[in-house]
């Protein structure tokens, strides 16, 4: 399950091999400060999208509700069934009361931490899927898993109930994301969307005189990346129906590597080809090219404490540079024109377009051609240029370089 927060990204989601995406929409989804987030309006187009690309289209209302939240809460929930919406993603019982009482499938949010089988009971009165507490280690997982067969534990719709775990991305240093720091703080309540983060900042540490203590890491609450793309088999060999992707924030191009990765470990894992180390370092090599604050497995193997960054966002080994945007497309030569805005770019560079019917465009710049038809090798902000393109260009897409990152 992919994450999505654009148009480009629901593209790239589709390109690299999803079988669902989930999305917010305005408020109401713990994303709502840091993702651009679609509208009511968008819901329908969206559904249509995902059927007919034959994946599943799953809409967030996962923060804390209150009383003056329930009318909006009724009226999203109530458009994403009209719109064709397969689910809804919740925490609050008052999103999955009332879903449950129009019959629109829900999903149990992490939010809810669900750590064993009696509470995997109590839900499936109400879902189809939960997703495990983030906290728990594989053997944990794999007994709840093993239990929901042997006791034969249905959901609504009569089906055995599917458990679904995080595998990649963000952690919180809260348990299953719950955290006050950024209320408390800066009034700014996490569980309602709107983190300020206060975790990824660097901190100095002193005793009650006032002297400063050495630490090895200033970053103290910051957690590294969750990543399992070495041991997903075994997730998948525990019982685990649904893996899921963090990242409604992030950009299209993390979109695609990240889905893209784990979808070719599932179809190795159901092909029974093994996880080789070659394997596996090429993923982790295409993983770590994209946003990342360094990865860990999580607690999936039994740690205790968790692996904390060392350094303020990203250290991906890549990075993409803004350059400009498509002006037009000439279909009979297959040639793109678009106009420099930013930097300069030349022949052999690596280029990255995203693009809402398209999604991601990856390619090497074989020849520029500037406005009037001269061949270059270079070209410079505030340029108009052309350039071979294997995708329809449309004035809304954005050229980007991409280039290593300074560590």
């Amino acid at each position: 399950m992919a994450p999505v927060g654009s148009w480009e990204s629901l593209r790239a989601a589709v390109q690299a091999g999803a079988d669902a995406v989930y999305f917010g929409i305005e408020q109401l989804n713990m994303r709502a400060r840091s993702s651009i987030n679609f509208t009511l309006e968008d819901l329908e187009q969206i559904a249509g999208i995902c059927k007919e690309e034959g994946i599943g289209s799953y809409i967030t209302i996962n923060t804390i509700l209150y009383d003056h939240d329930l009318k909006l809460m009724r009226h999203i929930i109530d458009t994403a069934k009209a719109s064709g919406i397969d689910a809804i993603i919740a925490m609050d019982h008052a999103a999955i009361n009332y879903a449950n009482e129009i019959g629109m499938p829900v999903h149990i949010s992490t939010q809810v931490n669900i750590t064993n089988i009696e509470s995997v009971k109590f839900y499936a009165k109400f879902s189809e899927v939960m997703v495990l507490s983030r906290e728990l280690t594989l053997q944990q997982v794999e007994y709840i898993c093993a239990q929901v067969k042997k006791q034969n534990i249905t959901a609504p719709s009569g089906n055995l109930v599917q458990i679904e775990t995080f595998v990649h991305g963000a952690l919180c240093m809260a348990v299953s994301g719950k955290c006050y720091m950024s209320l408390h703080t800066m009034n700014s309540s996490a569980n309602r969307g709107a983190c300020k983060q206060n975790c990824r900042r660097s901190y100095t540490v002193k005793d009650e005189d006032g002297n400063e203590l050495k630490i090895d890491n200033e970053y103290i609450m910051s957690p590294k990346d969750l990543c399992t793309i070495n041991f997903v088999d075994k997730i998948m060999d525990a019982g685990v129906k649904v893996l899921k992707i963090e990242g409604r924030s992030k950009g299209p191009e993390y979109v695609f590597e990240t889905t893209n990765c784990y979808r070719q470990a599932v179809d190795a894992w159901k092909n029974d080809v093994p996880f080789t180390p070659e394997l596996v370092m090429e993923w982790e090599k295409r993983l770590s090219a994209v946003y990342n604050r360094g990865f860990w497995g999580g607690y999936f193997m039994g740690k205790k404490m968790g692996e904390w960054a060392d350094k303020e966002g990203s250290i991906a080994t890549e990075e993409k540079v803004y350059l400009g945007k498509g002006k037009k497309y000439f279909d009979k030569i297959g040639v793109g024109e678009f106009k420099l805005d930013n930097g300069e770019l030349k022949v052999g560079d690596e280029i990255l377009i995203t693009s809402r019917e398209h999604g991601i465009f990856k390619t090497k710049v074989s020849e520029i051609r500037l406005d009037n038809q001269e061949s270059a090798g270079v070209v410079k902000r505030g340029q108009v240029f052309s350039m071979p393109i294997e995708i329809k260009i449309r004035p809304s897409d954005n050229l980007y370089k991409i280039v290593a990152r300074q560590q």
